[in-house]
């Protein structure tokens, strides 16, 4: 009977320890990225005039069949665009080496 008076408590703290881990990353999620992005469907036209010229166009990959369409990555310091048919279809923020840190 004590083993279960004591583990009861345990298992409130683990459950209540728990839904403030999942609501930090709620609250996490909807914060806006500190720096600005470009938005999935803006064209490369859009994402040139707001972000101005890349640092590094790469070389296109896919495109050899219908089903593997060519995608371009434009390289900037602090995020990679990548797009598809002119249109971004995806953005990768690049990690930074501060210090010895990592």
């Amino acid at each position: 009977m004590k083993r279960y008076l004591t583990t009861l408590p345990l298992l409130a703290v683990l459950a209540i320890s728990s839904a403030h881990a999942d609501t930090l990353l709620i609250d996490r999620s909807r914060e806006k990225p500190a720096i600005a992005l470009p938005v999935r469907g803006q064209s490369m036209q859009q994402v040139q005039a707001q972000f101005g010229d890349p640092g590094e166009r790469l070389e296109p990959r896919g495109g050899q069949k219908r089903q593997w369409p060519t995608i371009n990555r434009w390289v900037y310091p602090q995020f990679t665009v990548y797009f598809e048919k002119q249109k971004v279809i995806d953005v990768v923020a690049r990690s930074f080496k501060i210090g010895n840190i990592f």
